[in-house]
């Protein structure tokens, strides 16, 4: 939520005199053709599973997931390209509008999108969010952005300004500067404990943690004082891993997020006809600023790095009855990657 409230200022602060211009603002038209939903979608997760145990006795139990669910609440204005059909007659919160990550839309002016999904896969809870707000004109591009995707664990606010060069009515150049907010991303913080030999002293990290161990006993106590192993395969196998991933998220949660400002260069391309139909659009940052902080990403990566991301959507319809398509999307920021694709066919009988 914080971040929708940072979003909403970069788009207030765009005017030097907010109680003049918020006055002369002109709402009904800025939210004219704009779509507000909210929806639930459910339904059951991965089968249960039978798990067997020999430690006292054949013993079995059944493993359970719960079932999936997503709620989504969101509002958008972004006008649909050529190849893009709304197939149904409401947003239910579970479309994946691939040219959402383009750099402009189909027409020039304000977009935006905000959405929040609550959601539950696999009996493991998410909250996804995506929101943005942009603004292109034929001279230049504005957009604030916050992205936070849980299966691929990034999380970031981006701002970006751009200058915009138009080459043709379908092809265009920008160049400009990115500025994001987000955890220290590189950071490690279980390398105060690696060893010389490259192992870790997981044990001692474990005491230091609150863990207690009876080595004569083989008895291993949670924080808490539970009984958590009463082998060392169990302690190292079961135990361990646990105690180095909660300890590795409480470390990151402990760092106030960085700031990073980056140079990016950005092309876009759409073409459209009733037969085919292209879009493309790419996004290169080859510089970033080192500012000197402590957590910076310029401390693990040792120099400059690239970050990019970009998009294709392709259509062709050979003839009335053959027709075939690609699309996807790919990102890769600090090292850290999420896609989405799909291809193939289609051909009409009739």
């Amino acid at each position: 939520m914080k971040k929708l409230i940072i979003i909403i200022c970069v788009v207030l602060t765009a005017c030097s005199t907010p109680k003049k211009c918020c006055a002369q603002v002109d709402f009904k038209k800025i939210f004219k053709f704009s779509t507000f939903y909210a929806s639930v979608n459910g339904g059951n997760s991965i089968s249960d599973v039978e798990v067997f145990s020999v430690t006292d006795g054949l013993g079995t139990f059944t493993l359970e997931t719960p079932y999936d669910y997503n709620l989504a609440l969101g509002i958008r204005k972004i006008a649909r390209f050529g190849y893009e059909n709304k197939a149904q007659n409401f947003y239910d919160g579970t479309e994946n509008s691939w040219s959402d990550g383009a750099n402009i839309g189909k027409v020039s002016g304000l977009e935006f999108l905000f959405e929040l999904d609550y959601k539950r896969q696999q009996g493991i809870d998410y909250l996804d969010q995506h929101h943005f707000v942009r603004y292109v004109d034929d001279k230049y591009i504005i957009k604030g952005e916050y992205l936070e995707d849980g299966f691929a664990d990034i999380k970031y606010f981006e701002t970006s300004e751009r200058y915009r060069y138009k080459v043709n009515d379908k092809l265009s150049f920008n160049a400009g500067a990115v500025q994001r907010l987000s955890e220290p991303y590189g950071y490690d913080p279980l390398a105060e404990w690696i060893l010389d030999n490259g192992n870790i002293h997981y044990t001692y990290l474990a005491l230091q943690e609150g863990y207690n161990v009876n080595v004569a006993a083989s008895e291993y106590f949670s924080p808490d004082g539970e009984l958590v192993a009463t082998s060392k395969e169990v302690w190292e196998e079961v135990v361990i891993p646990t105690m180095l991933s909660d300890y590795t998220n409480k470390k990151r949660s402990e760092l106030d997020n960085t700031i990073l400002h980056s140079v990016v260069f950005g092309c876009d391309y759409y073409k459209y006809t009733k037969t085919f139909w292209t879009h493309i659009w790419a996004n290169v940052m080859p510089y970033h600023l080192d500012g000197g902080n402590d957590y910076s990403y310029h401390k693990y990566e040792g120099s400059q790095w690239l970050d990019y991301s970009g998009g294709l959507i392709f259509g062709y319809k050979l003839n009335r009855h053959l027709g075939t398509f690609v699309e996807g999307k790919y990102n890769k920021y600090w090292n850290r990657k999420w896609y989405d694709f799909k291809f193939g066919v289609n051909y009409v009988i009739f």
